[in-house]
């Protein structure tokens, strides 16, 4: 039995990979991307991987995404720089085709579950690598199904996310494995291509501030305690996953912590919670300037709205900004109106205007240098997967990083699993400060002692082990 500090073994490939074109002929054109696909903030790929109890056949599967690039053609294209400006991207729609590799792996499903808490670095092996001079020269969608021991299989893909977002990548998934379980039947939703919904205004009319991005860093800040690049100071050292799993009544019992005052949700709870927590474990001036970025769907937000079926990039990030005191000192409260408020300020179709204008400017960059990234992977049916064999095991991505991603839970809809890579120095802090509401006795209304270990709570050490 593998441990879960143990790398994954090699995989196998019994043949070379190969390039799955549509099957019947597409639309040959050059696909222009809206400027919230065309961030640089967005040049790369959504690594997802899925672990199924049963493999499907691998002809069907091929078959299938044959059929299904009809729909989706722009994934089987190319990215490249437009002809009019070398700092937009565009998508060459010319049907060169997916790359979809197969390959067997000497383990089990069971094996695998028990690894399946945190990805580590082996992970990698389960998804082929392109070898490529640049970004551009990567197809948009690299697929590889690894065969295991026990009859079961992991697939992992990676979409190119300047095509699509989190709500597109599951409907391009979802349409794929329907029609490999139905071959017969169409996909319940037909993909809208056209980007000129999300198009910028001449002239550019920026009516709204935009925290969430900045043009050049002042280097000549005299005061240093406000001009601290976190990111940086985090991607110097080596970086290990933490994994913690919310359940609803954790949730709830965060949520309690803004009551009577204040009713949020629970993503705007858990957001707040983790990165006041984040904060926390950093060991920062008090007077530094933090910022939290969230994805914000801004699909039913634009007049008119984007047409449904939409697959490329509806989302906008929100900011909220405080000072690490004040995000520290203060309790709960405090964070989730900043979130709350962030939320409300992307909420209407002039601020997504302005900044889709604004994004016009291609020396903007995001905002990453004091920043807390949180991306949206729960409440998306990621985890309904199913290609004719049943739902997955297990859905996660393929790496963790210092962006934090918030989960689903297979089996448990109202659970959120949030991931993020820290510091090993700071990995046990941030799990604490994680859990610490959990274990605070509550002396209102006469409620229970909550204990981390006694209310379903678990934590995973660096290892993977639970450690309560």
């Amino acid at each position: 039995m593998l441990k879960s500090q143990e790398q994954l073994p090699d995989c196998f490939y019994p043949t070379q990979p190969v390039l799955i074109h549509p099957n019947t002929p597409t639309p040959k054109h050059c696909l222009s991307l809206s400027n919230l696909d065309d961030q640089k903030f967005l040049r790369f790929s959504i690594k997802y991987l899925y672990l199924f109890k049963k493999s499907v056949n691998l002809d069907g599967l091929k078959y299938a995404l044959s059929k299904v690039l009809v729909d989706y053609y722009p994934l089987a294209g190319r990215l490249r720089t437009s002809a009019d400006h070398d700092q937009k991207l565009e998508v060459d729609c010319n049907g060169e085709g997916a790359l979809f590799a197969e390959a067997f792996m000497d383990i089990t499903a069971e094996e695998f579950l028990e690894l399946s808490r945190k990805p580590n670095r082996s992970w990698r092996k389960l998804l082929y690598r392109v070898e490529a001079q640049s970004f551009l020269d990567i197809p948009p969608l690299v697929v590889q199904v690894t065969s295991l021991r026990c009859g079961g299989m992991i697939m992992c893909t990676a979409i190119n996310h300047c095509l699509c977002d989190g709500i597109g990548t599951s409907q391009f998934l979802h349409a794929w494995a329907h029609i490999t379980a139905n071959p017969d039947l169409d996909p319940p939703i037909s993909p809208v291509h056209v980007r000129h919904v999300l198009k910028s205004r001449c002239p550019p009319q920026i009516t709204f501030p935009h925290p969430q991005f900045t043009i050049t860093s002042n280097n000549n800040a005299k005061d240093n305690s406000t001009n601290v690049d976190i990111l940086r100071l985090l991607q110097s050292q080596p970086l290990v996953p933490t994994s913690l799993t919310f359940t609803q009544s954790h949730t709830l019992h965060l949520k309690r912590q803004c009551v009577p005052s204040l009713k949020c949700t629970s993503f705007e709870a858990l957001a707040a919670h983790t990165w006041r927590s984040w904060v926390r474990s950093l060991d920062l001036s008090p007077l530094l300037s933090v910022k939290l970025l969230f994805s914000v769907s801004v699909r039913t937000r634009l007049n008119p709205q984007i047409p449904q079926g939409y697959y490329g990039n509806g989302f906008v990030l929100g900011c909220a900004e405080t000072t690490v005191k004040d995000l520290v000192g203060a309790n709960l409260r405090h964070g989730v109106k900043l979130v709350r408020q962030a939320k409300s300020d992307v909420n209407n179709d002039d601020y997504v205007r302005s900044m889709v204008d604004l994004l016009e400017d291609k020396t903007l960059k995001t905002d990453l240098s004091r920043s807390l990234v949180i991306s949206q992977w729960a409440k998306l049916g990621l985890e309904d997967l199913d290609f004719g064999e049943g739902k997955a095991l297990h859905m996660g991505p393929l790496t963790s990083d210092v962006y934090c991603l918030f989960l689903p839970v297979v089996g448990d809809l109202d659970a959120v699993r949030v991931l993020v890579s820290v510091p090993e120095s700071m990995a046990d802090k941030f799990e604490y400060y994680m859990t610490e509401f959990l274990s605070v006795e509550e002396n209102n209304n006469g409620d229970h002692h909550h204990h981390a270990n006694g209310n379903g709570y678990h934590v995973e050490d660096h290892n993977g082990n639970i450690v309560n």
